[in-house]
């Protein structure tokens, strides 16, 4: 082996005299599919592979994943990106693994057999629970308390307790649920363990050595304290969750252990592991006020808000982004559920055949000729958090055509970016420094360019487009030193398409809102207005 400069040598194998090219393996398992990509150091993908994930409903509001498919998928992905790559595995230098978040299972340390099948964010069987606890006596007076904590005090950190409300997203009551409900779930003997799907895979990866998470994977959990960087011990006390269940919390950029032998031939150092905020790192956005938004299945806006959390009182979600090192960057987050959902009804409706007509579809006509569409399948989250809100399309007339209905739902998509780009400038006060998308809507040219008019400012589209396997793969290499510092990163990262206001000829347009959306974005939020509190309670 031989390596150059200061940081860890990077071992170059040897043969005939050559020295061999060395890779950084990544792996993000998302809610549709598992991906694995093989990244040199030009951070291009050598090798690519994907498998489905298949999603189990065994009853009305249960959504589940099969643990055993889902390793098998892992295993699947890595050995055929590594073929796809034409290289083998000892090459490969690292592993970076990125997850869902809040997916989890329970399983015994012992025989590392699952007592039950994954269960998703998107699983609603502790909604009953969920709602009867934010409607408690409890949290009614802890709330209470926490108010007169701040009016002494004015400690932020009070004001959210005070404003805190259980969500069935969060692992918290889904695992009450699974406790209570799961009697081979078998706590009082000391086996049991939690995970969510990185635990899981790690603790498979290294034959059942290693029981751990990341702080940004923990962080979303809803169990974590982000402010003093620990399981709640106050919260499970709350809900009866025995602390012993928990993996151990380390820094997102952590030396997590080796694959074992017997798995893929070699071992393999697991050099990070992060949930869906490693894309924030893939598009590195490392400093304070840098914007990333993320517009898949759902759109997640996260604003860097540096070495402190953020209080929100609309509803904005504080996060550890990553732990690298002493440093911890926290953002915060405000997510609209119901994106890529959206345009998934459209196709399936039959108004266009390939999405990749959409956006001349919606440029084809020169507006949505007053109709409004909200996209609310699942309820409007921050900042007007209704749950009762009804997706709906309104201002519907005979010369309404197709083209119409699909630019009013793209139109829908980029007005609840600026809502969130509101909240979140109002929020936080923090002035923002740039403004980068991802993700498979972020394709389409005119949900971007009314995103950039609607914003005022220059909105930027990354080449890449798995950002969440760039960012785990980009932690793991500057962990063994394949990459060695963050400028070179952003270096790598110079192929955007950037997307300018409209009447906007400056580099970064700071401007206002363009004048014609004024109206056509005020009818919206009366529709907006129109939709919410619709379905009555239960």
């Amino acid at each position: 082996t031989s390596g150059t400069g200061t940081g860890p040598k990077v071992e170059l194998h040897q043969r005939n005299g050559f020295k061999k090219e060395t890779f950084i393996l990544s792996v993000d398992v998302g809610t549709t599919s598992i991906r694995c990509h093989v990244y040199d150091k030009e951070a291009k993908i050598r090798g690519s592979c994907t498998t489905k994930v298949v999603l189990l409903y065994p009853e009305v509001g249960r959504v589940e994943m099969d643990p055993d498919a889902l390793w098998k998928g892992f295993i699947d992905v890595v050995k055929g990106a590594v073929q796809d790559a034409g290289v083998q595995m000892r090459q490969i230098e690292a592993l970076g693994i990125s997850t869902q978040r809040g997916t989890f299972t329970t399983w015994d340390k012992k025989t590392g057999v699952p007592f039950h099948n994954f269960i998703s964010w998107q699983d609603q069987r502790a909604a009953d629970l969920v709602k009867s606890w934010n409607r408690s006596c409890t949290m009614k007076a802890i709330h209470g308390v926490m108010k007169v904590v701040y009016f002494l005090t004015r400690q932020k950190r009070s004001l959210a307790a005070s404003l805190i409300v259980f969500s069935t997203q969060h692992v918290t009551f889904r695992l009450v649920w699974v406790l209570t409900h799961y009697k081979q779930v078998a706590v009082a003997e000391g086996n049991c363990v939690f995970g969510t799907i990185d635990t899981w895979l790690l603790f498979k990866l290294t034959k059942g050595h290693v029981h751990a998470t990341d702080f940004s994977n923990a962080s979303s959990t809803g169990i974590f304290d982000s402010y003093q960087m620990c399981w709640s011990g106050f919260l499970c006390s709350l809900v009866s969750l025995p602390l012993s269940i928990f993996p151990t919390v380390e820094n997102t950029g952590h030396d997590f252990g080796s694959t074992d032998v017997s798995i893929f031939g070699v071992s393999i150092p697991i050099m990070s592991m992060a949930d869906q905020q490693a894309a924030m790192f893939g598009e590195c956005c490392f400093d304070v006020g840098d914007v990333k938004i993320t517009m898949g299945t759902g759109t997640f806006m996260d604003i860097n808000t540096g070495s402190k959390p953020h209080t929100s009182v609309a509803g904005l979600y504080p996060l550890v982004g990553w732990k690298i090192g002493p440093e911890v960057v926290y953002l915060a987050e405000g997510n609209a559920a119901d994106t890529g959902t959206a345009i998934k009804w459209a196709q399936e409706l039959e108004l266009f055949s390939d999405v990749q007509e959409t956006s001349a579809m919606a440029y084809s006509v020169s507006d949505a000729d007053g109709v409004c569409f909200v996209p609310s399948f699942s309820g409007l989250q921050a900042p007007l958090n209704d749950p009762k809100a009804c997706a709906s399309l309104m201002g519907l007339k005979p010369s309404t055509t197709k083209s119409h209905l699909v630019r009013a739902i793209l139109e829908s998509v980029a007005f609840r970016n600026k809502q969130l780009y509101e909240t979140m400038l109002r929020e936080t006060r923090i002035p923002v420094t740039r403004i980068r998308v991802d993700g498979g809507v972020s394709a389409n040219d005119f949900v971007m360019q009314l995103t950039a008019d609607l914003f005022g400012r220059k909105v930027a589209r990354p080449q890449h487009h798995e950002m969440s396997c760039l960012g785990a793969a980009f932690v793991a290499g500057l962990g063994v030193g394949f990459w060695r510092t963050r400028e070179e990163l952003k270096k790598l990262q110079n192929t955007d398409e950037v997307f300018l206001p409209k009447g906007s000829s400056k580099e970064d347009a700071g401007g206002s809102l363009n004048r014609e959306y004024i109206p056509v974005l005020q009818s919206w939020e009366r529709a907006l207005r129109r939709s919410m509190n619709w379905y009555s309670k239960p």
